[in-house]
């Protein structure tokens, strides 16, 4: 499942591409016929992220004028040439020269102003939004006595906030994945949603996810650059059994809530 910094590009590009402009809206694939129709011809007010939701306000005189997209596990949402003209496309927003073509995604839905806020009120704290409120979620996580490792998976409290991004930072930071949440200082807290805003910006501005050190680059170990589909250098996500990069201790995996956690168990002490 894409990452919250995936979610924000897409974002940003379809307010500086597509907003503004006057679009063709179709639904390929059928499943989003109707409500296209009541979008083709008009344009984009404006397109916004909330961790992995992304909200695409149309400038239509209807009540429901949001498409509501989640990519899911699968899903995509391309810009491409106006002749890739393939798959399943449940919705195809064009202009002159480009289309945002969604395909697979878990939901893609118009809503109302109320359905949207109704769904931003259950989403946690966005690290990428500049209204992020950190200092509501720390009472939250003071609370818990989920780990650390389970509570940044979790949507309601870091919202964008996935598998990469939560192992990345606690190593970075040394924290065991497995501390609870109400065993965390002030001061951690406050360290560990600085670093995910600062690893999350970086993805944003990259397009892909890139958490190692300057010390730590290829270039400066002398070794070779990381090989994987999500691209990027990183210090434990899908290293297991592979040397730690700062202590040489190899990295663990266990699977936690279902997904691949990965941690230095040498390193990752606080």
């Amino acid at each position: 499942m894409p990452e919250g910094h995936v979610i924000h590009r897409l974002a940003n590009t379809l307010n500086e591409d597509f907003r503004g402009k006057d679009l063709q809206v179709t639904s390929p694939q059928g499943r989003f016929a109707a409500e296209a129709a009541l979008l083709d011809e008009h344009s984009i007010a404006r397109a916004e992220t909330f961790g992995k939701h992304l909200f695409v306000d149309f400038d239509i005189d209807h009540p429901e004028h949001i498409v509501y997209i989640h990519l899911g596990l699968i899903g995509t949402l391309r810009f491409e040439p106006l002749e890739d003209y393939w798959g399943q496309m449940r919705l195809r927003i064009a202009t002159d020269t480009q289309a945002a073509n969604l395909r697979g995604p878990q939901f893609c839905r118009l809503i109302t102003d109320a359905e949207m806020q109704a769904i931003v009120d259950r989403t946690g704290e966005d690290p990428l939004r500049a209204d992020a409120r950190p200092a509501e979620l720390w009472p939250r996580v003071k609370r818990s006595k989920r780990s650390i490792g389970s509570l940044l998976m979790d949507q309601k409290y870091f919202a964008g906030v996935g598998n990469i991004y939560r192992a990345e930072t606690l190593f970075r930071l040394g924290v065991s994945p497995f501390a609870a949440g109400s065993s965390l200082s002030t001061e951690l807290f406050d360290e560990i949603w600085a670093d995910l805003v600062h690893l999350m910006r970086i993805g944003v501005e990259r397009g892909r996810i890139d958490t190692v050190r300057d010390e730590h680059l290829p270039e400066a170990m002398g070794r070779e650059p990381r090989k994987d589909d999500h691209g990027g250098e990183v210090y434990v996500y899908r290293r297991a059994g592979l040397p730690c990069y700062v202590c040489g201790a190899p990295i663990m995996e266990k699977v936690m809530e279902g997904r691949n956690l990965f941690w230095c168990p040498s390193c990752q002490q606080r």
